[in-house]
């Protein structure tokens, strides 16, 4: 089971952060993906880094490349 941080990519359509629909950035266990979509259906709760807020859940992601979702099960 893996450990993810969501949070809204406020640099969203900047180089290399993605397009404007990027809305996402969830880190898997330190590793960064954007996604323009996420499903989430396990327990989450919040957490705080430093100055930025995250959304926190266990689970295991797959990703629908069709789509730019990250489904978090």
């Amino acid at each position: 089971m893996n450990k993810y941080l969501i949070r809204f990519n406020r640099s969203r359509g900047e180089p290399g952060r993605g397009t404007h629909d990027h809305a996402w950035r969830v880190f898997e266990n330190g590793k960064e993906y954007l996604f323009k979509h996420i499903n989430i259906s396990v327990n989450i709760v919040d957490e705080q880094s430093g100055d930025d807020y995250n959304i926190c859940c266990y689970g295991t992601m797959t990703i629908d490349k069709e789509t730019s979702t990250a489904i978090i099960k």
